[in-house]
């Protein structure tokens, strides 16, 4: 085997193409650092470092400052259970309000059954005692027959 195409006329001429790449060309440009963030970030780190400082310095100093906190403290938290017992209080006495009222409608449906089988009871006593009606049918008359003897016909005469 070889790597030659026996099917290709081995006389006949190879054009080649020549395929060119285009050329990328960059231009770079070189800037000079600026250290103005540097200076920033120094100056916050600082004013940190300052701020941590003056706090621990001055957190032992002040006992009666301490003492005040944890008394304000204390007092907010006794405010917010007279604030709680108050809710709880306020709860009980609406669930109270809602027994109470639904007792009330429980007695007015119990009267409310009582006077309508009374009344039922007088009427079915009524109609035990009393003598039926008379019923009157009426029959209508039938319409008189035309004199000439011709009958006519209207839209509102009775079809028999």
């Amino acid at each position: 085997m070889s790597q030659y195409d026996p099917n290709i006329d081995p006389n006949a001429t190879i054009e080649r193409v020549v395929v060119t790449e285009p050329v990328y060309t960059e231009t770079v440009v070189v800037r000079r650092e600026s250290s103005t963030g540097w200076w920033i970030a120094g100056g916050l780190a600082a004013a940190v470092l300052i701020a941590v400082l003056w706090i621990l310095s001055s957190r032992g100093r002040d006992d009666e400052t301490e003492l005040a906190l944890a008394q304000a403290q204390a007092d907010a938290a006794a405010a917010q259970a007279r604030a709680d017992q108050a809710v709880v209080q306020s709860q009980i006495a609406g669930a109270q309000q809602s027994v109470d009222i639904a007792r009330m409608n429980a007695a007015r449906a119990q009267a409310d059954a009582a006077r309508a089988t009374s009344e039922a009871r007088a009427e079915m006593a009524r109609a035990a005692t009393s003598t039926p009606a008379p019923v009157v049918i009426t029959v209508p008359a039938a319409p008189a027959q035309p004199a000439g003897g011709a009958a006519v016909i209207t839209s509102t005469t009775p079809q028999n």
